[in-house]
């Protein structure tokens, strides 16, 4: 789904909040799956939940869904290198994610579920308890899948 004109400038003022940050500008050196960069492999999980939730014509916080799912994956450092405190990554990595964007940027009860549910149902006690972050756990996998085939 393409988005208008107005609705593309709004997305890019939202994650422009967020996605220009000395701390995460250092995303783009960190590789996600493949040969996508962290930075990138957000922008894209921001705008395929933006235009879910426009195809959908979903009533949600729009800002918090775009701020949200580019901070799912703020844990600042490479996973594919072996050491202590990467371990599980899958499980922990959300956790220094909000630990890392709560240090940076005031976030809202949303943007803080997004953060900290955007594994689920691997994380299985971390819910998804509104509707944005239901919305970027789904584009998580999707775009995850298509990074990694």
């Amino acid at each position: 789904m393409k988005l208008t004109f107005a609705k593309s400038n709004y997305f890019q003022n939202c994650l422009q909040e967020v996605s220009n940050s000395d701390r995460a500008l250092q995303m783009q050196q960190y590789v996600q799956h493949g040969n996508t960069s962290t930075y990138a492999h957000c922008q894209r999980v921001a705008i395929f939940s933006y235009r879910i939730s426009q195809f959908l014509n979903l009533k949600v916080d729009n800002k918090s869904l775009i701020r949200g799912a580019f901070l799912h994956d703020y844990y600042l450092y490479d996973w594919h290198v072996k050491n202590f405190d990467h371990r599980l990554h899958g499980f922990n990595h959300p956790n220094v994610a909000l630990k890392n964007a709560q240090e940076d940027f005031y976030l809202n009860d949303i943007e803080k579920n997004i953060i900290y549910s955007h594994m689920w149902p691997l994380t299985f006690r971390r819910l998804p308890r509104c509707t944005e972050a239901l919305l970027v756990c789904i584009a998580d996998k999707l775009c995850s899948l298509g990074e990694i085939f």
